[in-house]
């Protein structure tokens, strides 16, 4: 559905309506915080340097049309912003920004930690500004210890967290997590943290810094190994698609690709023999209990090929229909086949922003569903500066003439 202009770049309706944040961060793990605060309802003013915008801007894949050129990844990660150009080398930039924080409610941004410091517009600077203002900072190391100066990126995040250690094969070199995860996470920990740094922040009338490094998010990932490793001394280390205490539990071949099986409890586990017409194997003194089918030998000597001649012979499709509604057994599905599958539909998970000449950007969805302020994904994202006028009379109070000296002075 096509909507005003309006609409289309505020909040509206949603969760958090009235909340304004000022989104400073750029590529991913800050920008899509914002985004998700934009998606449940905020207003959210991305402020970019009219000399160098978001680098993400350039990435692939492209709308095209005769006269213009957009990065389908920006859009996905920009949604429903307002779009501000700022020089804050310049004083007047440094101004704006001061006089657009005095009216918002929450500020992201994911420099390196030290550089909103060296502008002079750092939190504790911000925070006389705006006393109420929760100061959401996303880095690599983090706003304090002895690493917070390094550069970092999502591999950075994995490697120094542990979490590529940790994945691959056993007795070859670990693998990359196959997404960023280390952005990812941050992004998820940062929203967590702004929703509750802006909860107190109502309350109280008291802003907070809130600090999300990547390498904490992905430490905090990693699942049991912290645990394995202080308690039994064990340390981590690739087991491909097996997992580490339960079985079955992994990837297996089937007539037109491969399916997940996790039947592991007993329970599921007979069900499961009775499913694929061998009763008899839940009752099977070597393998009727959950800790002899975890044993390595008689897992790989006994069940692991039984399961595996269960789904010899049948499609993915087929083994879904039979098994799919009573036991964990899912295909394993390529990008392509998600997005056109009627379950992906079914919960908007992919969703249409309307980008007029340039065509439609179908994108993912929000997967937070709330029943009486739902989220409102399908927006196009700003273009560079795009409402850089409406934003500077609406929440710093600048007049027309203000605005044009700006301009002619180039900080916007």
């Amino acid at each position: 559905m096509q909507r005003e202009q309006s609409e289309t770049h505020e909040g509206g309706q949603g969760a958090l309506e009235g909340v304004v944040v000022v989104d400073l961060s750029h590529v991913l793990a800050g920008p899509y915080a914002a985004q998700t605060l934009a998606d449940l309802g905020a207003t959210v003013v991305k402020v970019e340097n009219p000399a160098s915008p978001d680098v993400s801007r350039g990435f692939p894949p492209y709308l095209r049309s005769d006269e213009e050129e957009f990065s389908g990844y920006y859009g996905q990660y920009n949604r429903g912003k307002l779009g501000v150009c700022l020089d804050l080398s310049r004083e007047e930039g440094k101004q704006a920004l001061k006089d657009l924080v005095a009216h918002a409610d929450v500020l992201i941004e994911n420099f390196r930690p030290g550089t909103m410091d060296k502008l002079g517009l750092g939190y504790e600077v911000l925070a006389e500004v705006n006393p109420r203002l929760v100061y959401t900072a996303v880095s690599g190391y983090g706003q304090t210890g002895s690493r917070r100066r390094r550069p970092a990126f999502d591999s950075t995040a994995q490697a120094a967290g542990g979490l590529w250690s940790m994945n691959g094969y056993p007795d070859a070199p670990p693998v990359r997590v196959g997404v960023t995860i280390g952005d990812l996470s941050a992004t998820m920990f940062a929203v967590i943290g702004t929703l509750a740094a802006l909860r107190h922040a109502e309350r109280t009338g008291t802003g907070q810094l809130v600090d999300v490094a990547q390498v904490d998010s992905i430490v905090a990932m990693t699942e049991s190994a912290v645990v394995d490793y202080t308690v039994d001394g064990k340390v981590a280390t690739p087991a491909g698609n097996e997992h580490a205490w339960v079985r079955p539990y992994e990837l297996f071949p089937c007539a037109d690709g491969q399916v997940f099986f996790g039947a592991y409890t007993d329970k599921l586990w007979a069900a499961s023999c009775e499913l694929f017409g061998t009763p008899e194997a839940a009752t099977d003194p070597e393998i009727d209990t959950m800790r002899k089918r975890f044993e390595k030998e008689t897992y790989d000597r006994r069940v692991k090929p039984l399961v595996t001649g269960w789904f010899a012979g049948r499609t993915r499709q087929e083994l879904e229909d039979l098994a799919g509604d009573v036991i964990p057994l899912t295909a394993v599905r390529t990008i392509g086949e998600v997005v056109e599958d009627p379950g992906t539909a079914e919960r908007e998970m992919v969703v249409e922003a309307d980008y007029g000449p340039l065509g439609a950007l179908r994108m993912f969805g929000s997967p937070i569903k709330l029943g009486a302020t739902p989220a409102v994904p399908d927006r196009p994202a700003n273009r560079v500066g795009e409402h850089t006028e409406e934003v500077l009379r609406r929440f710093a109070g600048y007049d027309a003439a203000r605005i044009a000296a700006l301009r002619a002075a180039k900080v916007l």
